[in-house]
């Protein structure tokens, strides 16, 4: 069986296809729900698997991300799996050297101070040499799942990682990055590019290998204005959805369903809707009803849970979720968190947040 757990062929029958449903704009009994970071230090057993491992080496190891992709499945009725890897796999496949600093977070050795440091990136990626091992992670996670919920596979998109690999970590201003974009534009879309084509490239992978969605995060979306919006994150964002369904028809590979996530980019959503995603994802910070009235209806809504809402005691999780499905209506709807779940959350609010998105959407459905 082992080497039938390599091959992106005879995958098991899915049993739930809500999360797929939904993403596609068809019907559902009830509300998907699922929560970035849902396979994280937030969890005991993850700790215990990650404990004496280096994070990127656990990322390199098919058989590890499989499993912590899997624990909290165990745990709560999610709707989806995300595989676990990280965004910053992109930069290192360009060459790049990242470590993660315990208390610091990924940090790039080397991070790119000039514009002929570009010179030292890879220019031609074999995405299948270099990340091969998540497309290895992403065919045994979906033989292991055995059809229970589909697998998301992701990317971030590539303002955000060229912010990382010019701030060479995470940044509260990211001024070193977007001094690129005024001093150096055309530097900046030649690193835009690039990141752009192996992205595509990774996401082509990623369905071959077995993800049934994939998201982009534009996690940085919020440190640039309108304008700079428009000229360095948006043709790439559209560029992406674009390339990979192209590709996967030529590739006679599924037309999977695609999610867009550019926190707090509210100054963009009508464009985002118009993107070519399938899914447009939302943190916290709007209002479902605003979004919906921007989106329109003919894209799926993602969100957006303050994840902090988790701290409170879970009847306050309940009423909370209860007024977001109203927000938003339980249909074309996916409910999330407005980002990542935290490190120190309770696992039990967690659980909270998904039987209660289960239980009041079939409440609102049947009535």
């Amino acid at each position: 069986t082992s080497s039938l757990l390599r091959s992106p062929k005879g995958f098991p029958k899915l049993k739930n296809d809500t999360f797929l449903r939904a993403a596609r704009g068809e019907e559902t009994e009830h509300t998907p729900v699922w929560c970035m970071r849902q396979a994280g230090r937030y969890l005991p057993e993850f700790r215990e698997t990650r404990a004496s491992q280096d994070f990127f080496a656990t990322c390199r190891s098919p058989k590890l991300c499989c499993e912590l992709t899997l624990q909290p499945l165990r745990r709560f009725p999610l709707d989806a799996a995300i595989i676990f890897s990280d965004i910053l796999v992109v930069p290192q496949a360009l060459g790049m050297e990242v470590v993660m600093v315990p208390g610091k977070g990924p940090t790039f050795t080397e991070p790119l101070k000039e514009v002929e440091d570009l010179l030292k990136l890879r220019q031609k990626v074999d995405v299948t040499a270099e990340l091969g091992y998540v497309f290895q992670a992403i065919t045994l996670t979906r033989h292991s799942l055995e059809g229970k919920v589909p697998l998301i596979g992701f990317s971030g998109a590539p303002w955000t990682l060229m912010s990382y690999m010019i701030e060479g970590g995470g940044s509260t201003t990211m001024a070193k990055a977007k001094s690129w974009l005024y001093r150096h534009p055309e530097a900046s879309h030649r690193l835009l590019r690039l990141l752009a084509d192996v992205i595509i490239d990774y996401l082509v992978g990623q369905v071959a290998a077995g993800a049934q969605a994939l998201q982009l995060f534009e996690s940085h979306a919020g440190h640039l204005g309108p304008e700079q919006f428009q000229d360095f994150a948006l043709p790439y964002i559209r560029d992406i959805a674009q390339a990979v369904k192209s590709r996967l028809k030529e590739e006679a590979l599924p037309l999977v369903p695609m999610i867009i996530f550019a926190k707090d980019a509210h100054y963009a959503l009508r464009d985002l809707a118009h993107a070519g995603y399938e899914v447009v994802g939302l943190d916290w910070t709007i209002r479902p009803q605003e979004a919906r009235a921007q989106i329109g209806k003919d894209v799926t809504l993602q969100g957006n849970l303050d994840p902090c809402a988790l701290y409170a005691p879970k009847e306050k999780i309940g009423e909370l979720v209860k007024k977001m499905l109203e927000g938003f209506g339980t249909q074309r709807y996916i409910a999330n968190l407005g980002h990542g779940l935290y490190p120190d959350m309770n696992p039990e609010h967690v659980g909270a947040f998904v039987e209660a998105v289960h239980a009041h959407s079939r409440h609102i459905n049947k009535h």
